[in-house]
């Protein structure tokens, strides 16, 4: 199995370039099923997760072609398939978008469980609630969900999430966007996937107002024309290389980023000790001084995101005195890296959704192993950090979510490389 060699204890220096979102690349590209014509995505990150869903779009019978690096050109109106291949499917976590999306081109969709990393129990409960509000018969079973419309067919409906879940907003999005009258979305997710999700399909033609907030708008349409996109750079993979700089020291310019969607991240890695200097589209960190303590607790956005919760733990395991980090949306996902940085040196309390972390003067080199995409980052960031050598097992966690990774960092003078055993 492949991993990665970190010799750490070196600053981090130089200009990283911020990939494409993952997250909405994922919500993008099935949206591209309801679009009679070619969509020409713009800025897609070239990821796993991103390789995998253009196979099963190619496999269903979508054209696609990749005219030039980070831009892929997709038609998928001669696609008919509404069962798209389930072992493709298993592979990763975001292929439920396909739900939402053949239900809203076809009326039915057969969709087999997702995969992806499991750091804890992610139940579809939500999503169900939403087909069901927009009038469709679900058939869930340990491997798959069948969706066929009701006894009154399909229609727009107001739907109001228990919690304020971000793929069952987005899979009633895609879903009401063809469906007809009109679908509410109440207590909707507001990340900026979401928005980008929702600019995507109303450059496409479709009528959707309110992404962002808690109440999201859709009003159904006949078709989607094809057209252009430009996905937005990706907030975590940028807190990501925000938090290693803070972790290991050093100067960077972080480009290509809104600094608007990053204000949660930046606002915690400044109480940290890091220097923070927003420009229009990129942000300067920098730390040379000695780390504080802080207290961060996850949220819905515009909260500190879940999927930097490792990242910002090994920060505070650097830090002087005690910090309290607390996961208020998966809680065991703990359990998926703190072992792995204790081994290393760090010393972490974990009681129930709360980590008590209390600073060590540094981390040693390890062989560790991720257990997830967001917990392999956040080793990474450990071994860049840490003195000695450290091995990261399992990297195909990471290599789902983090466009070149190695010749990023290698970039910013960081003695990193792959190892394929």
């Amino acid at each position: 199995m492949a991993r990665y060699e970190i010799n750490g204890g070196k600053p981090l220096n130089g200009t990283v370039t911020i990939s494409g979102a993952k997250n909405a690349a994922v919500a993008i590209l099935p949206a591209a099923l309801l679009v009679s014509g070619k969509c020409r995505i713009e800025n897609v990150p070239n990821i796993s997760d991103v390789r995998i869903l253009m196979s099963i779009l190619d496999r269903m019978g979508a054209k696609i072609v990749s005219p030039e690096p980070n831009v892929v050109e997709i038609d998928c109106s001669q696609v008919q398939c509404t069962e798209p291949d389930a072992e493709l499917v298993r592979k990763m976590r975001a292929s439920y978008y396909l739900m939402g999306a053949l239900l809203g081109r076809f009326g039915k969709a057969h969709v087999a469980l997702p995969g992806g990393c499991n750091f804890a129990s992610r139940p579809i409960d939500q999503h169900i609630k939403g087909f069901l509000g927009l009038g469709a018969d679900v058939d869930e079973t340990e491997d798959y969900v069948a969706l066929t419309p009701g006894e009154e067919g399909l229609r727009g409906g107001r739907i109001s999430l228990d919690m304020a879940s971000v793929g069952a907003t987005v899979n009633i999005m895609l879903a009401a966007t063809l469906i007809p009258g009109q679908t509410i979305i109440e207590n909707a997710a507001k990340e900026p996937h979401i928005v980008d999700l929702a600019n995507f399909l109303n450059t496409m033609g479709a009528r959707i107002t309110g992404a962002g907030t808690d109440t999201v708008k859709i009003r159904g349409v006949n078709s989607l024309r094809g057209g252009t996109y430009a996905i937005i750079p990706d907030q975590i993979e940028a807190g990501t290389y925000m938090a290693a700089v803070t972790a290991a020291g050093g100067n960077v310019l972080v480009q290509n980023v809104i600094p608007k969607h990053m204000e949660c991240i930046t606002t915690k890695l400044q109480e940290m000790g890091a220097k923070i200097i927003n420009y229009d589209d990129a942000i300067r960190i920098i730390r040379t001084g000695k780390l504080r303590q802080t207290t961060v607790k996850t949220r819905p956005y515009p909260g500190f995101p879940t999927d930097m919760q490792a990242q910002v733990c090994v920060c505070m395991a650097l830090a002087g005195g005690v910090s309290r980090l607390t996961e208020s949306v998966y809680e065991t996902r703990f359990f998926g890296y703190c072992t792995e940085l204790e081994s290393m040196g760090a010393k972490i309390r974990i009681n129930g959704k709360t980590a008590t972390v209390t600073g060590v003067e540094r981390l040693n080199g390890s062989t560790v192993c991720a257990h997830d995409l967001r917990a392999g980052a956040a080793l990474v960031i450990a071994g860049l950090a840490a003195q000695g050598t450290t091995y990261v097992e399992q990297i195909h966690f990471i290599e789902r979510g983090y466009e070149h990774l190695i010749r990023k960092l290698t970039a910013l003078g960081a003695d990193i490389r792959r190892l394929d055993d």
